[in-house]
C-alpha cells in the first residue's frame, strides 16, 4: 500500500450520488491525484490516504485509494490553510489569517464554544460569526452522521438523502423505526429498510415493519401497472415478504385505512362477484380525481348535425377525402363533445378523421394542441397531420423540481393555475398514458375545452399504473367512436390485414407471398438468433431502405434465449463489435459501447437534455427522459465518468456512470416497450414461452409497430398459439367504477 500524506488543493470532480472524486493533495511540495470514493471531504483538510497508484491511460499517475482519513487542522498554518479554502462560505484567506492571527492554536475551541468572540476579529460581526461556527458544526456533524449510517451498510448517496431529509433526528428513526425511510425517502423500499431494521435490532414482528410490507406490496403493484390489488392477492403476497405465520392482517388493513395511508372499496366483475380491492391511497385519489375533472370536461354542445355536415362537406370537397360514416360520426361528436374518444386498429383510418377535426376546428378559428405520450409517437403525429405535435411532458411544460404530492414524482408548469391555452387538445396513443399523467393532463385543460382522445384500446396497456383508455371506454360515460372498416388502398399491406385478423382470432397466412409479411421457419433457438442476425445486418436494411438501427428486433420476454437480455448481448457483438477506437463501460449489468442502440429504461423527470444545432450550439433545453426513449450512445468519458446519448427526437443526454441503471441496450426490446414506436422493419423471434405472455394482444401490438415489413423467425405453431391465446395479463384498476359514481352523482 502506498500512503500520501497532505493538503487537498483542489477537488477536480465529484459524483454527489456515490462520492466518487477526483482531488489533488499537496504532497512534500508536489500535487498528487487521487481517485476513490470519499464520505465527505473538502479543498483545505488535511488528509491520509492509502492505495495504490496506477496509470491510466489519458492522465497519467495517479492514487487509487483505499481506506483515507481526515485529520483536524493542528497547527496554525494548517488552521489558515483549512478555513481559507472555502469550506466555510464567506471565510477566504485573508480573513482566515486574521482570525488565526487573533486566536492562534486556540481557534477551533472559540469557534464550537465561543462563536460570539469571532467578531472581535475585524470584517466578522456577530451574525457571520454564528453562521461560520454553525457551518463547522454543520460539517462534523455530516461526516459523523456517514460514519453513523455506514455501519448499518447505507450507501453514501443514500447516506446524503437521509441525513438531509431528517438531520440529527436520524439517529432516533434509524433505532426506532427505519420502516419511516420507505415512506419519506425516493429510493428507499421494504427491502431496503429491512435490512437497516435488521442490523438496527427491529423484531420481525414490529406493527412498523408489517405495515411497511403492506405498503410496498401496493407500491411494487404499481410499478407492474396495477392501481389497486384484490384483499386476498395483497394478503397473500405480504405473507410471502414477511416470511411470518399467522398475521391479523384484518387489524393492520384496518390501522392504514384510518391513518389515510390505503383506501378500500368494493369492485363487481362483470359475472356479479364482488371482491374487496385495496388502494394506496394516493392511487384512490388519482383515479378519484381523473373521474371528477372529466365529469367537469364533458359539456355537450347544440350545434345542429346539418350545420356541420355542410362545414364538412366543404371540406370533403376542398380536400378530396371522402369519410365513411363512422368517420362522419367521429367529427359530429367532436364538433359538440367536450370530451370524446376515437379508438380502431391500423388502416381504419384515425389519422384521416383527426385531419378533418383539426380542418373543422381551423375554419371556426379555435386554437388547436397536439401530443403524444413519446417523442416518437408525437413525430409521427406531426408528419401525418402537418401540424405540429409535441410529447404530452412538454406540452405541460415537465419542471426539473419534483413534486412531493405525487407519487409519480411528475411537476408541471401548466396546471389549475396556469391552464393550456387552446380550445381544443387532441392526444394520440392513448393506450400508453398512465393514470398519473392523465391527472396531470386534466388539470391543465380548462373546462370549455374539447380534449379528443385516440387510440388503438386492443394495443397493451401503459407502462406505467392504471389502464386508462380501457376504463374511459368501458364506463360508458363518454361519447366512443369505434372505426372498423380497413380503408383498402392499392397495394394494401399485409400488415394491416394480418393485424386485424390476430386481433380476430382469425389465423394468418405464413406462405411468404406477402412482400411485407414474412416468416423464416427455424425450429431451435439458436437457428432463431442466427437467422435474425443476418435478417439485421444484411437482409433487411437495404430491403426496406433504412439504417441497420432502425431494425428493430421485439420479443415478448427479457429472460431466456430469446429473452431480451441475452439477444442484446448477442446483438451487441455483431452490430457493434468491439474497436479499439471505441470507448466502452462495464457495469454490473452488461457493457456499453460508443455506438451502440440504448433505451431508457425508467421515468427520468429531473435528467437535463439539450438540442443542438448541426454545428452544436445549443438552442433548446429541458428536463425529462423518459421509459422507452431510445437513442445511441455518441460519448463514453472514462475520467469523467459519463456518458453522452443522442436520443432518437434530437435530444442530447450526458448520463453519469452512477445513472446507467436506467440504461440498457435496445437492439432487442420487449414488445411492451416498444408502444409507441414505429419501425421500418421488425424481426419477431418466437418460439414458446410463457402463455401469461404469450398471448394475442402481444402479437398484436408487435405487429402493429411495424411500417414497411415484419419478419417472424421461429414456429408458426407459436404464432397460432399467440392468437389463439386471449389470457392477457390481469391489471387491476378502478377508474371505470370511479367515472361511473360521478357521472350518476
Amino acid at each position: 500500500m502506498d500512503i500520501v500524506e497532505g493538503y487537498v488543493e483542489r477537488i477536480v470532480y465529484r459524483n454527489s450520488d456515490n462520492g466518487y472524486t477526483v482531488l489533488s493533495v499537496s504532497c512534500d511540495g508536489d500535487e498528487i491525484t487521487c481517485v476513490g470514493t470519499f464520505q465527505y471531504i473538502n479543498e483545505g483538510e488535511y488528509v491520509v490516504l492509502e492505495g495504490n497508484f496506477t496509470t491510466h491511460a489519458s492522465y497519467g499517475e495517479q492514487l487509487s485509494v483505499q481506506k483515507y482519513e481526515i485529520k483536524v487542522p493542528e497547527d496554525e498554518q494548517a488552521v489558515v490553510r483549512y478555513l481559507g479554502s472555502g469550506a466555510i462560505k464567506g471565510v477566504g484567506p485573508a480573513l482566515a489569517d486574521r482570525i488565526v492571527r487573533r486566536f492562534k492554536d486556540d481557534t477551533f475551541r472559540i469557534i464550537e464554544e465561543e462563536p460570539e468572540r469571532l467578531a472581535e476579529v475585524k470584517g466578522i460581526s456577530k451574525r457571520m460569526a454564528i453562521e461560520i461556527a454553525s457551518q463547522l458544526e454543520e460539517k462534523k456533524d455530516m461526516r459523523k452522521a456517514m460514519i453513523f449510517l455506514q455501519q448499518y451498510g447505507i450507501s453514501m448517496s443514500l447516506a446524503v438523502k437521509i441525513y438531509n431529509n431528517y438531520g440529527q433526528e436520524m439517529y432516533r428513526i434509524i433505532k426506532e423505526n427505519p420502516y419511516k425511510l420507505a415512506d419519506d425517502i425516493s429510493g428507499v423500499g421494504f427491502k431496503i429498510a429491512d435490512e437497516i431494521a435488521e442490523k438496527a435490532g427491529i423484531s420481525r414482528d414490529s406493527d412498523f415493519r408489517i405495515k411497511s410490507a403492506i405498503q410496498y406490496v401496493l407500491s411494487a403493484a404499481g410499478a407492474n401497472g396495477h392501481a389497486c390489488l384484490p384483499v386476498e392477492e395483497l394478503r397473500k403476497m405480504s405473507s410471502e415478504l414477511l416470511i411470518l405465520q399467522d398475521i391479523d392482517m384484518d387489524k393492520y388493513l384496518m390501522d392504514m385505512q384510518l391513518d389515510k395511508r390505503i383506501i378500500i372499496k368494493k369492485k363487481e366483475d362483470a359475472d356479479g362477484n364482488v371482491q374487496q380491492m385495496v388502494y394506496g391511497s394516493n392511487y384512490y385519489y388519482t383515479e378519484l380525481n381523473i373521474a371528477s375533472m372529466m365529469s367537469e370536461l364533458n359539456i355537450r354542445d347544440n350545434i345542429p348535425k346539418e350545420r356541420i355536415l355542410k362545414k364538412l362537406s366543404g371540406i370533403e370537397n376542398t380536400t378530396g377525402i371522402e369519410l365513411d360514416e363512422l368517420q362522419r360520426q367521429a367529427v359530429i361528436e367532436a364538433v359538440n363533445s367536450g370530451i370524446m374518444i376515437i379508438t380502431g386498429g391500423p388502416g381504419t383510418g384515425k389519422t384521416t378523421t383527426i385531419n378533418t377535426i383539426i380542418k373543422m376546428f381551423e375554419a371556426e378559428g379555435m386554437e388547436i394542441m397536439l401530443a403524444a405520450p413519446t417523442g416518437r409517437a408525437a413525430k409521427r403525429m406531426t408528419e401525418a397531420t402537418g401540424t405540429p405535435a409535441q410529447t404530452i411532458h412538454r406540452m405541460l411544460e415537465l419542471n426539473g423540481v419534483p413534486d412531493e404530492s405525487n407519487s409519480a414524482g411528475m411537476r408541471f408548469e401548466k396546471n389549475e393555475q396556469n391552464p393550456l391555452e387552446a380550445d381544443a387538445v387532441i392526444i394520440d396513443e392513448m393506450s400508453m398514458v398512465d393514470m398519473f399523467l392523465m391527472h396531470a393532463l386534466l388539470k391543465a385543460v380548462s373546462v370549455g375545452t374539447r380534449l379528443i382522445l385516440v387510440g388503438d384500446v386492443n394495443q397493451l396497456p401503459s407502462v406505467g399504473p392504471g389502464n386508462v383508455l380501457k376504463d374511459i371506454i368501458s364506463s360508458n360515460m363518454f361519447n366512443v367512436v369505434m372505426l372498423t372498416k380497413i380503408f383498402r388502398q392499392e397495394h394494401q399491406s399485409d400488415i394491416v390485414l394480418n393485424a386485424h385478423k390476430i386481433n380476430g382470432g382469425e389465423s394468418i397466412s405464413l406462405s411468404n407471398n406477402s412482400k411485407d409479411f414474412l416468416f423464416v421457419r427455424r425450429p431451435e433457438a439458436n437457428q432463431v438468433i442466427a437467422a435474425t442476425l443476418t435478417l439485421v445486418k444484411d437482409k433487411l436494411p437495404k430491403y426496406v431502405g433504412a439504417d441497420i438501427k432502425e431494425v428493430q428486433v421485439l420479443t415478448p420476454m427479457r429472460k431466456g434465449v430469446l429473452g431480451v437480455e441475452n439477444l442484446n448481448v448477442v446483438l451487441q457483438q455483431y452490430l457493434n463489435p468491439k474497436d479499439d477506437a471505441k470507448r466502452e463501460h462495464e457495469t454490473n449489468s452488461g457493457l456499453f459501447r460508443e455506438g451502440d442502440k440504448v433505451m431508457q429504461i425508467k421515468n427520468n423527470y429531473q435528467m437535463e437534455w439539450e438540442l443542438r444545432t448541426s454545428r452544436g450550439v445549443v438552442y433548446e433545453h429541458g428536463v425529462g427522459v423518459f421509459n422507452g426513449d431510445t437513442g445511441v450512445i455518441k460519448t463514453i468519458n472514462t475520467y469523467m465518468e459519463n456518458m453522452e446519448i443522442e436520443f432518437d427526437d434530437g435530444k442530447y443526454v450526458v448520463y453519469s456512470f452512477k445513472q446507467l441503471d436506467e440504461l440498457e441496450l435496445a437492439y432487442a426490446v420487449t414488445i411492451h416497450k416498444s408502444q409507441g414506436s414505429e419501425y421500418p422493419a421488425v424481426v419477431l423471434p418466437l418460439l414458446v414461452g410463457p402463455r401469461l405472455l404469450m398471448n394475442r394482444n402481444l402479437l398484436y401490438t408487435a405487429v402493429t409497430r411495424a411500417k414497411k415489413c415484419v419478419t417472424i423467425v421461429g414456429s408458426s405453431e407459436a404464432v397460432e398459439e399467440m392468437i389463439q391465446n386471449v389470457n392477457e395479463q390481469k391489471r387491476y384498476s378502478g377508474l371505470s367504477d370511479r367515472l361511473r359514481e360521478i357521472g350518476e352523482m
